[in-house]
């Protein structure tokens, strides 16, 4: 074989194994994408009347909501919710939709409303500290103040305010 040719072989490798690098990295930064519940066919949600259907008619259409209402059932919602992650960054958004179902007292459908991603609000987590009580004790003063916690006198012997000890039912 003649040096020209064993060059053009070894310039054919690399150029391979470039490529298969270079496939592998894009590979590799392609996002994740996470979908989350799911949406009732629009058809089904169009055929429920409001003043009319009730939960029982609700449910045989659209299924068993994603949760209700915090103090009642009276407000249903579905919930779907598509994310992309891409590496180690946060996931983001690409597509919410809320469907909420309002009953009136007797279970009819009062209202229902769609909403977007739009329509939600950024809540900024309060960061106080709820104060508490008592000593902030670090791992070694917890350590050493345990010593000798546990080991109780034996039962009937002077200083110990145990009695026997019984099962349930005195037994």
């Amino acid at each position: 074989m003649t040096t020209h040719a064993m060059s053009r072989g070894r310039a054919a490798r690399r150029v391979v194994m470039l490529s298969g690098l270079l496939s592998a990295v894009l590979l590799g930064c392609a996002p994740r994408v996470d979908q989350r519940g799911n949406l009732p066919d629009p058809d089904d949600v169009l055929a429920i009347q409001p003043g009319v259907d009730d939960k029982g008619k609700v449910f045989q259409l659209l299924g068993s909501p994603w949760t209700a209402g915090t103090f009642d059932d009276k407000i249903w919602y579905y919930i779907s919710k598509k994310t992309e992650t891409l590496a180690f960054l946060p996931p983001d958004v690409v597509e919410q939709e809320v469907l909420e179902v309002q009953f009136d007292d007797g279970g009819i459908v009062k209202n229902m409303r769609l909403y977007g991603y739009e329509d939600g609000h950024e809540i900024e987590p309060v960061s106080r500290i709820t104060p508490t009580g008592g000593q902030e004790l670090t791992f070694l003063k917890q350590l050493l103040g345990n010593i000798g916690r546990f080991n109780t006198p034996a039962t009937g012997a002077p200083g110990s305010n145990h009695g026997p000890v019984t099962g349930p039912g005195g037994m």
